[in-house]
């Protein structure tokens, strides 16, 4: 954490009681704890009152203290709690860096002295009437101190942290510290009144506070000091728990944010954009995810989904969930099975571990899409003249319920259309239920969608930052998980399909039937390279093969080839020797295209590669 050097300072305090004003001042400085004597009725009343009051402060200033949740929040609730009730100035020192937990702190350790008024607007306060705090620059005005002080062991300021008791600034201890604390060539300005406090957390020193009062104020008392060891002590156990608070919940958002994708892939034929805004500052940690999986055949699974609960262990959950996904994926299984597998695999994560998902697959070839849906909000297709339409897809039932089936449907992906899934944070609060928050959303696309006329889709990122900006101030209870796709397709011109029998004649016939279609494409000068690879690989294919053999070709910014079968071994690129007559075939693969792969199936493996196309 960086951290800003801080100073407070107030205005004028009110005017002292007269008792106040009246005091001797070496009763005043505390020079002993032995109490005055007695006097009349009217002393006795006067400083029962004044007990009273400093006891009435005390809870109030600790009140405001434990309010701050954060490291800046506490010291300012310490600032604005003293200045200028208690003190007319405040310096607060704290080491850098913060200790957290139980980490062993180098020694001789640094304090900096931090300004956190600098680092709110002024004014900005829960408590109605505050008067606006000044900005104070120690170098000129009521305190000049040094921004950094080095705690050397044996030091008086070592000693006076290590006593942890507040002092007098006119104590012995306080006139040899604070020259160390606030420079060698800086002291309490002449008349002037201070207490030293240090700031003792749950195991260890982790600051100091002092206390300032000018000339024309009452000498802080000898219960003053109990004040500032109360004050320092609330304000010491807050840093503590700010700082450790701070640190599990960066672990926490860090760990939830590496379970997300970093970026999303670039897959033929559709465009990719997201959104994920964690729940509030306060409660970081959700389970919501989203992910675009490519899947052979140019196709790509589009998947979101939202675990229940708000913590680590919805995290973890999400994080095991979707590398599940991920690997059902891979094995290019139907939507309803993905999810009827993500449901078994809830199940055996223990009991209540719920969550709702989408699972949808899209194919630019055939301009379909298969949804299937368990337990999660309908997607949202923007048509390309601007209709928006809430998808019609049986709900089913939460992933983790068990013994329920899911039902995949199979609808139109026309090109220009954006698909647009989402978890239920986006549409669902305090304010309204989650069919009107759909609704409103529904009506939100459409007039975008209205503004960029009927022959143009709008920009995708400025799509899902204008579907953000539906939220109303406050009205964001959950996380936001928002994933939206962009239907490009391909053009049937631009594919060309064969089936091809598992004979010896079938790389002869692959590579007649390749040449022909990049002939039509007038990409000729690819004849060669593609001719060769098309045939090492279907002979491959046809050589453990026991049904027809799929051969396409995809022109897009790319050549794509896929050749399929039904055997699930994949195959594995080897050294020949130079003995042998075989085992080429992946190394020309690999040496000639600029990507290639293998897929295993359901029904058996994909082999693919892609040649860049002349420009």
């Amino acid at each position: 954490m960086t951290e800003q050097p801080t100073s407070h300072e107030g205005r004028q305090p009110l005017a002292a009681r007269p008792q106040e004003r009246t005091r001797p001042r070496s009763e005043a400085t505390g020079g002993s704890s032995v109490p005055p004597p007695a006097g009349p009725p009217q002393d006795l009343a006067g400083t029962a009152r004044r007990e009273g009051d400093r006891l009435r402060f005390v809870g109030a200033a600790t009140r405001r203290i434990a309010r701050g949740i954060d490291l800046d929040e506490i010291v300012l609730g310490l600032c604005r709690a003293t200045v200028p009730t208690f003190s007319d100035a405040i310096l607060v020192y704290l080491r850098s860096p913060l200790p957290v937990g139980d980490e062993r702190p180098v020694s001789p350790f640094v304090l900096r002295l931090r300004r956190t008024d600098r680092l709110r607007l002024a004014g900005e306060d829960s408590d109605p009437g505050t008067v606006p705090l000044p900005v104070v620059d120690p170098q000129t005005d009521l305190m000049p101190a040094a921004e950094l002080c080095e705690v050397r062991s044996g030091g008086a300021l070592s000693e006076v942290l290590r006593g942890v008791r507040p002092v007098f600034g006119d104590s012995a201890a306080a006139r040899a510290a604070l020259p160390e604390l606030l420079g060698a060539d800086r002291t309490v300005p002449s008349g002037h009144r201070a207490i030293l406090a240090p700031l003792r957390g749950r195991r260890r020193v982790i600051g100091a506070a002092v206390f300032l009062r000018r000339p024309d104020r009452p000498a802080f008392e000898p219960n003053d000091l109990l004040v500032a060891a109360q004050l320092a002590t609330h304000t010491a156990l807050g840093i503590d728990k700010a700082v450790l608070y701070g640190r599990e919940a960066y672990i926490a958002d860090e760990l939830q944010r590496t379970m997300l994708p970093d970026s999303l892939p670039q897959p033929t034929g559709v465009r990719l954009a997201s959104r994920y805004l964690p729940a509030a500052e306060t409660a970081r940690v959700g389970g919501d995810w989203y992910d675009a999986i490519p899947l052979p055949g140019s196709r790509v699974a589009l998947v979101v989904g939202d675990v229940m609960g708000h913590s680590m262990t919805s995290a973890a959950i999400m994080g095991q969930l979707r590398t599940t996904a991920q690997t059902l994926a891979g094995l290019d299984l139907p939507p309803q099975e993905v999810l009827h597998h993500l449901d078994e695999q809830a199940q055996r994560l223990g009991t209540d571990r719920m969550a709702t998902c989408l699972y949808a697959v899209y194919d630019p070839v055939s301009h379909r899409i298969t949804i299937a849906n368990a337990g999660h909000p309908p997607p949202i297709l923007l048509h390309l003249g601007g209709r928006a339409e809430v998808l019609r897809v049986p709900p089913g039932a939460p992933i983790g319920v068990g013994g329920v089936d899911f039902e995949a449907v199979e609808l139109d992906a026309p090109a220009g259309a954006t698909l647009l899934l989402y978890t239920d944070g986006l549409v669902e609060s305090r304010l309204r239920d989650v069919w009107t928050g759909i609704e409103q959303l529904r009506e939100r696309l459409a007039a975008t969608a209205q503004l960029t006329g009927p022959d143009h889709s709008p920009p995708l990122e400025a799509l899902c930052d204008d579907v953000l900006d539906v939220l109303g101030p406050g009205d964001r209870d959950d996380d936001i998980a928002l994933l939206a796709a962009r239907f490009d397709g391909i053009a049937p011109s631009d594919v060309a399909y064969w089936f091809l029998e598992p004979e010896d004649a079938a790389p002869g016939r692959a590579r007649r039937l390749a040449r022909r279609a990049l002939t039509r494409w007038g990409l000729e000068e690819l004849s060669d390279s593609v001719e060769l690879l098309v045939s090492e690989v279907v002979t491959n294919a046809v050589r453990y093969a026991e049904r027809p053999v799929t051969l396409r070709l995809l022109r897009t910014d790319v050549l794509r080839c896929e050749v399929g079968d039904d055997s699930p071994q994949l195959p594995r690129q080897r050294r020949a020797r130079d003995t042998d007559e075989g085992g080429r075939g992946l190394f020309l693969v690999n040496r000639l295209a600029r990507r290639w792969g293998a897929t295993r199936l359901s029904t058996g493996k994909v082999v693919w590669f892609e040649l860049p196309t002349p420009a």
